[in-house]
């Protein structure tokens, strides 16, 4: 087994949390799996807080002290790190940012929205403007600014493989006017063409088809199991439990097989955006 790469714990507070948390248990001669015993979490979840790049769960945080001995260090750590991984991301949504980081394959099924790491900052700030009205504006920005900096990783060299899956209704019914749905749309088809991503279109005259109910996101990454995140109005859900894992796996590999072509998908998003632009001509 290759030796595991050491967190910089310089390079931000969670990194600086999951070093003192591995530094802790090393010192007390503890496995990974014998600090998490008797917890309700499990072993790569563990290991990624170490690494810095989930947050701990204040539960974990009280179990980690009984057993280190630490003295509610880490319960009392635990909010500053919830601060600092939300940067402007929801709460719910903050671990999920941090860990597409480290990602080394993204797949998403959108079926309302269009994906956050696809979205220009036009469509990201009427986003937030139509589901949360009430904020501030300089909330607003913060949140928009946070959902831009992700797309950050498609100028990395080691960039995740991504596929994502959307419905056409997303196309048909636009958020947004002519002219700024039209730049959406193009930018959509640049970030995959330019990055070798996948995506496909699930069409409108499909009645039924795999995980109708909601978004998910499926993550996979070099050194870690994979995890499924799913979204709600105003909550998010990360599941790493294997079981589980598998079945969103194969209900996504079932909603491939009922969507577009990719070459079709792509056509389809290209030509919608055309029609877009034309529209913006004439008003």
């Amino acid at each position: 087994m290759p030796p595991r790469k050491a967190t910089n714990a310089s390079a931000d507070v969670p990194a600086f949390y999951g070093a003192e948390l591995r530094y802790k248990r090393e010192s007390a001669g503890l496995t990974l799996e014998q600090l998490v015993d008797g917890s309700f979490r499990g072993l790569s979840f563990l290991s990624q807080i170490e690494r810095g790049e989930r947050r701990m769960p204040m539960d974990l945080a009280r179990h980690v002290d009984a057993k280190l001995g630490t003295d509610g260090f880490f319960e009392r750590r635990c909010e500053d790190v919830r601060k600092a991984k939300q940067s402007g991301h929801a709460e719910y949504f903050a671990d999920v940012a941090e860990m597409e980081k480290f990602a080394e394959r993204i797949e998403e099924w959108a079926p309302m929205l269009i994906p956050g790491l696809l979205q220009t900052e036009t469509y990201a700030r009427q986003v937030v403007r139509t589901g949360s009205p009430w904020l501030p504006p300089k909330t607003v920005e913060k949140q928009v600014a946070a959902r831009i900096e992700r797309a950050e990783i498609w100028g990395r060299e080691q960039r995740p493989a991504f596929w994502a899956i959307v419905h056409e209704s997303m196309l048909r019914k636009p958020l947004l006017e002519p002219g700024p749905m039209a730049e959406q749309l193009a930018h959509i088809a640049t970030v995959i063409k330019d990055n070798q991503g996948v995506l496909q279109v699930i069409p409108e005259t499909a009645a039924a088809f795999p995980l109708m109910m909601g978004m998910v996101r499926v993550m996979t990454f070099p050194d870690a199991p994979p995890v499924i995140y799913t979204e709600g109005i105003h909550s998010g859900q990360l599941i790493d439990y294997p079981p589980l894992v598998k079945d969103y796996r194969r209900s996504y590999d079932l909603l491939r097989a009922a969507a577009l072509s990719p070459q079709a998908s792509l056509a389809m998003i290209e030509a919608t955006a055309e029609d877009y632009r034309d529209a913006a001509q004439q008003e």
